[in-house]
């Protein structure tokens, strides 16, 4: 193999691995919304699906991880440790470069913390796990601002058929949150509830008719 091509095997190792993780996050975010939109309601199927969510958004890490390190390897592109670690560095577009690596980071502590939830709370990593959105609209930024196959037609097939996907789960995502926040608490849940005490019994008296006289 050539030094041309060796070096040039590089760029496609981390291309191929940043197109695998724009598609593990997009099937992975999507289910999270599908999941907690409570689409699916057919027994058993969040159970399979949420199975898939946890593994593709471990899988989308490994992805990431891999995109930026075979980067490492391309003497065009020369980022050096910096260029692929530090937001805003790397020569090469950096504005979007920027938010590809702010993406990885945010993916990394999102997906990780699938782990420690029951350390944080499985509140706050409720919470803390909305922000996964964030992560697909910053990799599609980053595909389109600095990837090599923004252009090409199969890519934007992908986003023009994905992202309104992503698009229309998170909105029904929204309306279910607003509708459990306006459900009325049912009165036991309240505070100083007392429940309302349950009126005696009236013991009847037998009445007894006179004899006529």
């Amino acid at each position: 193999m050539s030094t041309s091509l060796a070096s040039h095997a590089w760029w496609l190792a981390s291309r191929a691995s940043g197109l695998i993780a724009l598609a593990l996050i997009t099937i992975s975010v999507g289910l999270g919304l599908a999941l907690s939109g409570r689409v699916t309601k057919k027994p058993g199927l969040p159970r399979i699906l949420n199975a898939i969510h946890e593994q593709t958004a471990v899988t989308a890490l490994v992805a990431i991880a891999v995109h930026g390190l075979t980067l490492l390897g391309d003497p065009w592109l020369n980022p050096g440790p910096a260029g692929i670690s530090i937001p805003f560095t790397m020569a090469y577009r950096p504005l979007w470069t920027g938010l590809g690596i702010v993406g990885g980071y945010l993916a990394a502590i999102l997906g990780l913390s699938f782990y420690i939830r029951r350390r944080i709370g499985p509140r706050l990593w409720r919470k803390a796990h909305r922000f996964m959105i964030v992560v697909y609209g910053l990799a599609v930024a980053h595909t389109i601002g600095a990837g090599t196959d923004a252009s090409t037609p199969w890519l934007r097939v992908w986003l023009y058929v994905t992202t309104p996907v992503i698009a229309t789960l998170f909105v029904v995502r929204l309306v279910s949150s607003v509708r459990l926040g306006r459900r009325p608490v049912p009165a036991e849940r309240l505070p100083h509830h007392r429940p309302s005490a349950q009126p005696a019994l009236v013991r009847r008296q037998p009445q007894f008719s006179e004899d006529p006289a």
